[in-house]
């Protein structure tokens, strides 16, 4: 098994991960170029589009379409979990402080990458029997660039990570903090947990995505809340330490300041692997969720994915650092996990502070597991309808859980680089060419907004864009004032 970590590790991440920051760089810069800074400069208007209310009744069909919040939060129940917890202290022990200036960078740069994935992936959606609406990387590469081969290469890459690899990497960092509380890391008691966990995720994924909406919506913002206010808590009780700590994050990560035990390098390439994992931005991951939702123009959906990448890493990856970085941790020695924050936190709270953080992680990572699924779902069913298939595929998602649960620390996090860095290479081929109809996109938006409308769409808007198959105006969340949108002018 040692071996098969340093292969991982050494041979094939290694090298990966000297390539993937810099497209993500570059890709975050180009399309925040392109949209004039779209991550930026229109914040407000995320916090406008995610508290719509657009769960319409279908016509036709009687069924309730998924909200922006609600698909908001199915995609934010696959990124906050492990990495926001152990993720952040594996980059922290493993890159030094500096690791976390990268993780927001990553973060800024690409919330510019998520909103054009997004946007994409709401444009170029499929609308199901029943009135809910699927589609993500493998539907736009399909509809948008013609590109079966792509598409079929994204949905087994997604299908493998989110389905399997990081269900385990969820499975894992329960099973070291429930060990943590409990003082305990044999192997009966970790696949005591893991079969616990494994029944759990089997009678929550044969429920179907309105349970799994339902369920995330939730637990991800209580927990991600009670979490942020004992991080707050911690950031009172230090505030005379607030300055240094900062100080050590731009230091090291800008090489001003040496960290023992923690290069330069090391804080870069640990920040971006760790953020990535975090908020997905340009994985491919997020349209799978993006797209489900029923709103009334497809810039709304990208503009609420943005907001998620910076609610994941900005707020809830940043209050993880701050309670480990104001318990003076060391660094570039042995691999640490969630253990690592409930040390941190305990030391600040007492005691009660290791089992705190089990609560939140096991519900924050347990929803990501659900997350994760639906994800791998999505795309499964890109390729088959299949009753037995889909059934066969929940039952290996189970067992991976499981898997997950008993596995080591650095092996199931060493497969998330490497699956994460395969996503990354695969979705950035093709929304690189795709970035110009997202633009479009937000400048028929602007164009309205600036006209006094709340914004919808209807494909005669963008004749040029071919493949369309869903904004033909039926949905009634795309009329206003009981009129079908046909041009911006209509009012």
């Amino acid at each position: 098994m040692t071996s098969f970590e340093n292969f991982i590790t050494g041979v094939i991440n290694d090298n990966l991960w000297l390539v993937i920051p810099w497209l993500l760089i570059a890709a975050g810069l180009y399309f925040a170029v392109r949209t004039i800074v779209v991550q930026i400069r229109m914040i407000p208007e995320m916090f406008r589009a995610v508290t719509e209310r657009n769960e319409v009744v279908d016509p036709d069909t009687d069924v309730q379409g998924i909200s922006a919040f609600k698909a908001f939060t199915i995609s934010a129940a696959s990124r906050v979990g492990t990495g926001n917890v152990a993720g952040v202290a594996v980059a922290i022990t493993l890159g030094g402080p500096g690791a976390v200036f990268w993780m927001w960078m990553i973060a800024l740069l690409g919330g510019a990458t998520a909103f054009v994935e997004s946007t994409l992936a709401q444009l170029w959606k499929e609308k199901e029997p029943d009135g809910t609406y699927r589609g993500g990387p493998a539907y736009y590469m399909t509809k948008g660039l013609n590109w079966r081969g792509l598409a079929v290469i994204f949905g087994f890459a997604i299908t493998i990570t989110y389905g399997f690899v990081y269900n385990a990497i969820q499975a894992n960092s329960i099973a070291e903090s429930v060990g943590t509380s409990f003082n305990t890391d044999s192997l009966g008691f970790k696949a005591a947990v893991g079969i616990i966990l494994a029944a759990i995720t089997g009678s929550i994924i044969f429920g179907g995505v309105h349970r799994i909406a339902n369920f995330t919506q939730v637990i991800v913002p209580v927990m991600a809340v009670l979490y942020v206010v004992i991080g707050i808590v911690v950031v009172v009780m230090n505030v005379d330490k607030i300055p240094g700590m900062f100080a050590d994050i731009v230091g090291q990560a800008l090489g001003l300041k040496e960290v023992a035990g923690a290069t330069v390098g090391a804080a870069f390439m640990n920040g971006m692997r760790r953020g990535l994992f975090s908020n997905e931005a340009g994985q491919g991951s997020a349209p799978n969720a993006a797209a489900t939702a029923t709103v009334s123009h497809p810039v709304k959906q990208g503009l609420v994915q943005t907001l998620g990448v910076y609610f994941d890493t900005l707020l809830v990856c940043s209050v993880t650092a701050f309670i480990i970085l104001l318990n003076n941790p060391t660094y570039g020695q042995k691999v640490q996990g969630a253990s690592l924050t409930q040390q941190a936190l305990a030391a600040e709270v007492g005691d009660w502070g290791i089992h705190f953080i089990t609560l939140i992680l096991f519900f924050l990572a347990f929803s990501s597991v659900i997350g994760n699924y639906y994800l791998a779902q999505a795309n499964l069913e890109y390729f088959t309808q299949s009753t037995s298939v889909m059934t066969a595929f929940r039952v290996i998602v189970m067992l991976c859980v499981f898997g997950g649960a008993i596995g080591s620390v650095p092996l199931v996090w060493a497969l998330g680089d490497t699956f994460a860095a395969i996503m990354v290479l695969i979705n950035l081929i093709a929304i690189v060419p795709l970035g110009g109809v997202a633009v479009k996109l937000l400048k028929n938006f602007s164009l309205q907004k600036a006209q006094g409308y709340d914004p919808v769409f209807h494909r005669d808007m963008l004749p040029e864009v071919a493949n369309i198959s869903c904004w033909d105006g039926s949905d009634p969340v795309t009329h206003r004032g009981g009129k079908v949108i046909t041009s911006v002018h209509d009012s």
